[in-house]
């Protein structure tokens, strides 16, 4: 029982870093429209809170009803990319700063962002999201809620990228980066 207390408050500690997520995003979603930023893909936004939300409750729910048999070793080795996922998303907000958001807003004129974890990857925040979607509910083997999560966050994603990218198609190209590797908004 004890573990799973210890992966309520994880979870509990996760949703309070989505609701700082939240503040940053609508304070930088202003930011945005304030330069004339315009949204796209309004679509699937709703669909992507639910599923956010649901990862976190699914998790819980079936940790508290099925009471699994947790190894140390999964625990562990999966907190550990949970954190990571965290470390590697506060990344991507840094690095974006105001022009970071939950959204696809772009502001019309600014050059993409190809520094920090864009140099290395085009949509670094999703990396974080998978990573974390599949780790975190198997803190405490909640595999069920790591395969739904993970099967509907791949039909989210392929939408969420085709609408970035034909955002991000709309900015111009700085002559240092001819392709550019960047997100217009995380998850």
């Amino acid at each position: 029982m004890t573990g799973l207390v210890a992966f309520t408050v994880l979870v509990a500690l996760v949703g309070l870093e989505r609701v700082a997520e939240l503040v940053v995003s609508t304070r930088n979603a202003r930011w945005s429209r304030e330069r004339g930023g315009v949204e796209h893909g309004l679509g699937h936004f709703p669909f992507m809170v639910v599923l956010h939300t649901g990862l976190l409750v699914g998790a819980l729910a079936e940790a508290w009803i099925r009471q699994p048999q947790v190894p140390a070793a999964l625990a562990w080795s999966m907190l550990a990319l949970v954190v990571a996922s965290q470390a590697l998303r506060w990344w991507c907000i840094a690095t974006l700063g105001p022009r970071w958001n939950t959204r696809v807003i772009v502001v019309p004129g600014m050059p993409p962002v190809t520094s920090g974890p864009y140099r290395f990857l085009r949509h670094p925040n999703y990396v974080a999201v998978v990573v974390e979607g599949i780790a975190l509910p198997l803190v405490h083997a909640a595999w069920i809620t790591a395969l739904v999560f993970t099967v509907l966050n791949a039909a989210l994603l392929v939408v969420r990228i085709r609408v970035e990218d034909a955002a991000l198609a709309t900015l111009p190209r700085s002559d240092a980066a001819p392709e550019p590797r960047t997100e217009a908004a995380g998850a």
